[in-house]
């Protein structure tokens, strides 16, 4: 099985690799790491399904939960972890899981990945429900820990999301939609965690992104709803308000403050020249969309 795995094959480019000046082997990784947009752009269109799945979810309530091992694990913990810092959900909101368990998360753990029936009772653990969207990762697309995962939560009802980089791929019969990018075989044979691992990372971004700018998280590019929690992050918080309100940042730093440091009703206080209740009456009625508040 898997020797008819493009991920598992030997690159002919690199099979002298440790015999090439270092330059030369970089040079070698950089060309093929070049082709992954590439790969991604022929998948557009189940990504796009997917983002408005998981758009679909957030308007319900509902929640995007990650899983995968190794790699593709980390790879969803990763993302799952920047999204309250960086659009202010809930840690609930975006989830991931990992084959074996956070100690998987540094540390790896021989054949949890191997584990169907616990792949089943993770997701089952998260009350998964109609309104989750869940997303298995794996780079072979043969994963028994995702696909008791995706099994298992189609069963309790949730929209399920398959990423892989082989086609044809095992998970990808099973979820109902099926984000196949073939990244071909690795600079060092069967290490995934390189063209497939960015490849996930990249795909990753994008549903998490984009889905946060259909339910408001943005305006414009900015990340209107960021966490100011530390000094970087208060600047950058005054920072968004004066490039969204056309405002110095003087008057960025008033509106900030007089907004109870939120940076959302901070700015539609400066958009509309209204009071702080009055901007937080139109945000909620807007759904959280800036926009929105504007007509």
């Amino acid at each position: 099985m898997l020797e008819k795995l493009t991920t598992e094959a030997r690159n002919p480019k690199s099979m002298n690799i440790d015999t090439l000046p270092v330059r030369e082997r970089l040079l070698l990784m950089v060309e093929e790491d070049a082709g992954i947009p590439e790969a991604i752009r022929k998948e557009i269109g189940p990504i796009e399904n997917a983002v408005n799945y998981v758009i679909q979810a957030f308007q319900r309530g509902g929640r995007l939960i990650y899983a995968g091992a190794g790699t593709s694990g980390r790879l969803g913990i990763l993302d799952a972890s920047e999204c309250p810092p960086t659009f202010g959900v809930d840690p609930e909101m975006v989830r991931g899981l990992i084959a074996g368990g956070e100690k998987a998360i540094t540390t790896a753990i021989e054949g949890a990945e191997d584990d169907a029936e616990q792949g089943a009772e993770d997701i089952a653990s998260l009350s998964v429900g109609p309104d989750d969207v869940v997303v298995g990762i794996a780079a072979s697309g043969r994963t028994p820990y995702v696909i008791g995962v995706l099994n298992r939560a189609k069963e309790l009802g949730a929209k399920t999301v398959a990423l892989s980089n082989n086609k044809d791929s095992e998970i990808g019969h099973v979820a109902d939609v099926a984000i196949e990018v073939v990244t071909g075989p690795e600079v060092i044979t069967g290490s995934t965690r390189l063209k497939a691992g960015t490849a996930q990372k990249l795909v990753l971004n994008m549903i998490s992104t984009i889905a946060m700018t259909g339910i408001g998280k943005v305006y414009g590019n900015l990340m209107v709803d960021v966490q100011p929690t530390n000094e970087k992050l208060v600047k950058r918080a005054k920072h968004i308000i004066m490039e969204a309100a056309g405002v110095d940042f003087e008057t960025a730093e008033d509106a900030y403050e007089k907004a109870g440091e939120q940076v959302k009703p901070a700015i539609v206080m400066l958009l509309l020249g209204c009071s702080f209740d009055e901007a937080n009456a139109r945000l909620k009625e807007a759904k959280g969309f800036i926009r929105e508040t504007q007509r």
